[in-house]
């Protein structure tokens, strides 16, 4: 996938520019980039990751790319607690990190995440649309499957944003629960 189609996969989640984000799982930041560039100047984002070399280079890229908002790199691994309370975010985004949580902890740790939205926040998510995964994409959901956690998680609505093909696994989806 390219930038643009990263973009294409999060624009309908993210309602205006600006706001209070959060991406867990951020990495490197390819969807980091994308959201930096729906945020904008005004926003503020939040990118959490256990790999504290991967936050650099991600804070680098975003500080070329969107100059002016403000990118507060947290190294923390997502399935616990953050050390460091965030403020109450209007959104947050998990691209291709849900699955690498086992299945049986993922609703624990999608409700841990939810704690962390302000009241009509959205969770957006970017996933491989399989549930079987391989190696190097353990535990991957479709679509329905995120639904239904989502559900269960407490969120009252999800809705599809958007598919894109992949060589990896099929296609991806982004979807946004509230």
């Amino acid at each position: 996938m390219q930038h643009a189609d990263h973009v294409a996969l999060l624009r309908p989640g993210v309602a205006n520019p600006g706001g209070m984000w959060a991406e867990f799982g951020a990495g490197t930041g390819a969807f980091t980039l994308a959201l930096a560039e729906l945020l904008g100047p005004a926003g503020t984002l939040y990118a959490v990751d256990r790999d504290a070399g991967a936050l650099r280079e991600g804070a680098r890229l975003v500080a070329a790319r969107t100059p002016g908002l403000t990118f507060v790199p947290v190294t923390a691994d997502f399935t616990r607690p953050l050390p460091n309370r965030l403020p109450p975010l209007d959104g947050l985004l998990m691209a291709n990190a849900l699955h690498f949580v086992a299945d049986r902890h993922k609703e624990a740790v999608v409700r841990l995440l939810k704690g962390y939205l302000k009241p009509g926040g959205v969770f957006v998510l970017v996933e491989y649309n399989v549930d079987q995964g391989n190696l190097w994409v353990p535990h991957p959901l479709t679509f329905a499957t995120w639904q239904a956690l989502a559900a269960r998680a407490g969120f009252a609505q999800t809705r599809l944003l958007g598919l894109r093909p992949s060589r990896f696994l099929r296609e991806f989806f982004s979807a946004a629960s509230a």
